[in-house]
C-alpha cells in the first residue's frame, strides 16, 4: 500500500476503508474483517457512526500488528469543548479497544471546536494520538484555525469527487501543510457518477472500472481516499488501483466534469447545518453500496 507522510512525519496509507452508515454491528465487524484480509490498513470510523466497537472487534480478531494499522475516528458536534472532547476520545479509545488512535478528527466545523482542539493538542502531546485533524472545514475556517492553534491540523477530510473537485481548496491546504482526504469519493453514485461517459471511456482503455478510475484520479491528485462497500468483491476492486496510472490527457478530461457543487453536504446551507446537528436523532440514510 502506498503512503503519504503527514507534516509531523507520520505515514498514512493513500487508500483506506470507511464504515459510514454500516450500522448493523455484526455486518460492520464482518466487513472490516474482510477489508483487513484484503490488506486494507487504514480504517475510518467515527463516534457518530455508532460502530466503533464492531471495528474494534474486527481489529482484535485480525491479529495484525498494531503498528501496521492506521485507525481514524472523530468527535461529533455534541462532543465539542475541552472536557467533552477528552471524554469522547477516551470513550472511542475504549470502544475500539486500542491504546492510541492514529488520527483523531473534529468531525464538523461547528460547536466549540477550539476547545476540542486544545484537548486534542494535549492528547497528541501525551502520545495518545499520532496525528490530529479536521473534517468538512472550508478554507475560511481552516485558515482561521491554523492561525490560532499551537499544532496545525495535519489532515482535512472533505467531500471530493469528479463532480466537486475543489482544486483551489487543495492548493490552500498544500500551502498550510494540511493533507486532503476524500470521503464519499464516488458521491455514493449520485448524479450519474458511475455513468459519466468520459470516465467510462477512460476505464475501458485501462481495462478498469469507473470506480477505479475515480479513485486513481484522486490519488494522483495527492488526495487520500476512503471508499466504502460492504461487498468483498467491490472492496477488492477499490483497492486494486496501484497497478495503473492515468495520463495527463485523462486527468484533463476528468477535470472538465467538475460541477463545482457538493453532492453530499454543504456546510454553508442553513438546512444542511440543521441536518448535521440533528444527525444522531435522525441518521442520514443513503445507499449502502
Amino acid at each position: 500500500m502506498e503512503k503519504v507522510i503527514l507534516r509531523n512525519g507520520v505515514e498514512m496509507p493513500l487508500l483506506g476503508y470507511g464504515v459510514f452508515q454500516v450500522t448493523d454491528l455484526s455486518h460492520c465487524e464482518q466487513a472490516v474483517s474482510e477489508a483487513l484480509e484484503l490488506v486494507y490498513r487504514l480504517i475510518d470510523t467515527a463516534s457518530s457512526y455508532q460502530n466503533e466497537e464492531a471495528v474494534g472487534r474486527a481489529i482484535a480478531k485480525s491479529h495484525i500488528p498494531r503498528e501496521e494499522l492506521f485507525i481514524t475516528t472523530k468527535a461529533y458536534i455534541h462532543q465539542m469543548g475541552y472536557e467533552k472532547t477528552k471524554e469522547a476520545f477516551y470513550e472511542s479509545l475504549k470502544a475500539l479497544g486500542l491504546e492510541y488512535i492514529d488520527l483523531y478528527l473534529v468531525h464538523m466545523p461547528f460547536g466549540d471546536y477550539y476547545g476540542a482542539w486544545r484537548a486534542m493538542e494535549d492528547l497528541y502531546n501525551e502520545g495518545k494520538i499520532k496525528a490530529i485533524g479536521v473534517s468538512n472545514f472550508l478554507p475560511d475556517r481552516l485558515i482561521d484555525l491554523c492561525m490560532n492553534v499551537n499544532i496545525k491540523p495535519m489532515v482535512n477530510q472533505i467531500e471530493r469527487h469528479p463532480h466537486f473537485q475543489r482544486d483551489e481548496e487543495l492548493d490552500i491546504m498544500k500551502e498550510l501543510g494540511v493533507q486532503p482526504q476524500a470521503w464519499a469519493p464516488f458521491a455514493e453514485g449520485l448524479k450519474g457518477m458511475f455513468n459519466e461517459e468520459a470516465i467510462v471511456k477512460i476505464a475501458s482503455q485501462y481495462n478498469k472500472t469507473p470506480a477505479q478510475v475515480i479513485l486513481r484520479w484522486n490519488i494522483q491528485n495527492g488526495v487520500i481516499v476512503i471508499p466504502k462497500s460492504v461487498h468483498k468483491e467491490r472492496m477488492l476492486e477499490n483497492i486494486s488501483v496501484f497497478d495503473f496510472t492515468l495520463n495527463q490527457e485523462d486527468m484533463n478530461i476528468i477535470s472538465h466534469l467538475n460541477k463545482n457543487t457538493p453532492s453530499m453536504l454543504d456546510t454553508r446551507e442553513p438546512s444542511e447545518i440543521y441536518r448535521v446537528y440533528d444527525y444522531l436523532a435522525n441518521p442520514i440514510i443513503t445507499t449502502l453500496d
